[in-house]
């Protein structure tokens, strides 16, 4: 574990054992440990007139986190979005791409929907 896991987006601490919470060695339903959730990213187009959207729900992250995130996937999708109520909406179809990143940052995520 360096330190550079530390600084990444959605790498949490253990509050009891001090390493990242995936590689957390406290027994289940210790005080003050959070287990890594599932984020849920699916595709919307109700309200939208027909355009598509990627939504990613269940971040875990403060709200400024949650923003600098929503930059760097708008980025690497190529495309616009915004945050609303702790919700990442990405403009167009990019699920795959959006799991993929998620991953490459240690963030456990699903592909949800149809």
């Amino acid at each position: 574990m360096g330190s550079a896991d530390a600084r990444r987006p959605g790498a949490h601490l253990c509050p009891n054992c001090r390493r990242v919470v995936a590689e957390c060695v406290c027994p289940k339903g210790a005080p003050g440990v959070r287990r890594p959730q599932t984020v849920r990213v699916g595709r919307e187009v109700q309200g939208r007139a027909g355009k598509g959207v990627t939504v990613i729900q269940g971040l875990a992250l403060p709200d400024e986190e949650i923003e600098a995130l929503a930059r760097r996937l708008k980025k690497r999708c190529g495309s616009g979005g915004t945050v609303r109520e702790g919700v990442i909406e990405i403009q167009g179809d990019h699920r795959d791409v959006i799991v993929a990143e998620l991953a490459k940052l240690g963030v456990s995520a699903k592909k949800s929907g149809g």
